[in-house]
């Protein structure tokens, strides 16, 4: 393996100022709809020399989504999507890590939204590692994923006038992270 080293190895915390857990929708299956959640955090232990012992934690506050419109943002926090109030965290922690070529991995784990939990699989890319001007090690990865939204039972939507419906009911994940090894 050409990018993990034993100097990975430790545990480390996700710099949610510098990472975007982020989501794609289609919206009347002529646009995309982009969005993030701005109050997350998470914690990981890269295992450089052994990559399927390395695992990781997010807990994502669901009242942050943020798609930059607040009418469309109060409806998704509503019971039609995430059902905030009865549901105010999503989740997800990683069950195993596969290495699936020089620099990239799947990791495997459960993520819940609302009362659902399921296994997903998130392909990432490792970004490399620097050390910042204030002495950190940083390592960055990006991932990507496709849920249905209805395996979580987020089954609201509307039909369109010529057919089709108003949201997709795939979802793509997208996660761009910049963690920091503890001291």
């Amino acid at each position: 393996m050409t990018t993990a080293t034993a100097e990975l190895t430790g545990e480390y915390t996700i710099d949610t100022a510098h990472s975007r857990v982020g989501f794609v929708a289609r919206h009347a299956m002529v646009t995309k709809v982009r969005g993030a959640f701005d109050e997350w955090q998470g914690t990981a232990h890269i295992d450089g020399e052994n990559p399927d012992k390395s695992w990781a934690r997010v807990t994502i506050q669901a009242k942050s989504i943020d798609t930059r419109n607040s009418q469309r943002d109060e409806h998704l926090r509503s019971n039609d999507f995430l059902a905030m109030d009865d549901h105010p965290e999503i989740t997800f922690y990683s069950l195993s890590v596969e290495v699936t070529g020089d620099s990239t991995y799947r990791m495997t784990g459960n993520l819940t939204i609302g009362a659902v939990t399921k296994a997903i699989a998130v392909d990432f890319t490792y970004t490399g590692t620097a050390v910042d001007p204030f002495g950190n090690r940083r390592v960055g990865l990006e991932g990507t994923a496709v849920i249905n939204r209805r395996d979580f039972g987020i089954t609201w939507n509307a039909v369109l006038e010529g057919g089709g419906l108003l949201v997709s009911e795939k979802i793509a994940l997208e996660i761009e992270v910049s963690a920091i090894k503890n001291a």
